[in-house]
């Protein structure tokens, strides 16, 4: 049995390929009378309050949005808009072609697994319907958590969800919002999926400063895991 107990992962850019908005999000903003730009700069400077969930329900944080960005949203408007940000968060998200084979042969080797994500309402809405979801011991979101990586929390809600220690932790990520020194600082061992594709990826407060280890491929995780002598 190989000394990691549970393997932990990022979500946007781990488990899925680089991710960029993409056209669905200018027409929202048009039907909400704003300009796409303005809505955008909005969306990139509020990421992790809006991550945190500050702003209250994903209704109530777009009205928050399209107000900043100069809108003045009708109700109706707004209830539209709600599901089709989660269809245009759904259409931006492309899963690794090896993401779901990674986590079935974890499990197979009697691992747990888990996400920790930061993430606002969208992810939560749309994770289920993932062919992944099922593969997944545990999923942690900022947005219903109210704490955003690093911030120690929210690793530590996921492994107080799985039962394990988190120097018992292996955990994946890309490397945004610091999330690989947040783990790395509860205990975890963190490791950075640096994938070729990522050079474009959207990502928020890049852990540049992280001096571990990198693997280029999600199925490199399964040497990692194989390699760890166990525990006596």
């Amino acid at each position: 049995m190989p000394a990691y107990q549970a393997v932990l992962f990022d979500f946007f850019g781990t488990l899925t390929r680089s991710v960029q908005r993409g056209p669905q999000h200018a027409a929202i903003a048009r039907a909400l009378g704003c300009d796409p730009d303005a809505v955008l700069s909005v969306l990139d400077r509020t990421f992790q309050v809006r991550a945190r969930g500050q702003f209250g329900s994903a209704e109530a944080t777009l009205r928050w949005v399209t107000e900043q960005a100069g809108g003045s949203p009708r109700q109706a408007q707004l209830q539209a808009a709600v599901p089709a940000r989660v269809d245009a968060l759904r259409a931006d998200t492309e899963l690794r072609t090896d993401a779901e084979s990674v986590l079935r042969a974890l499990k197979q080797r009697g691992m747990r697994t888990g996400l920790i994500s930061d993430c606002t309402h969208e992810l939560p809405a749309f994770l289920p319907s993932m062919p992944i979801a099922p593969l997944l011991d545990v999923s942690v979101f900022s947005v219903e958590v109210g704490r955003c990586k690093p911030d120690p929390m929210i690793y530590l809600e996921a492994c107080w969800r799985l039962r394990v220690a988190p120097e018992d932790c292996l955990y994946i990520g890309d490397g945004g919002s610091r999330e690989l020194t947040g783990a790395a600082s509860v205990g975890m061992t963190a490791v950075r999926l640096n994938a070729p594709d990522l050079a474009d990826h959207l990502v928020f407060d890049r852990d540049d400063d992280f001096a571990g280890r990198s693997i280029t491929s999600l199925s490199a995780v399964l040497g990692l895991v194989d390699r760890v002598p166990a525990l006596n």
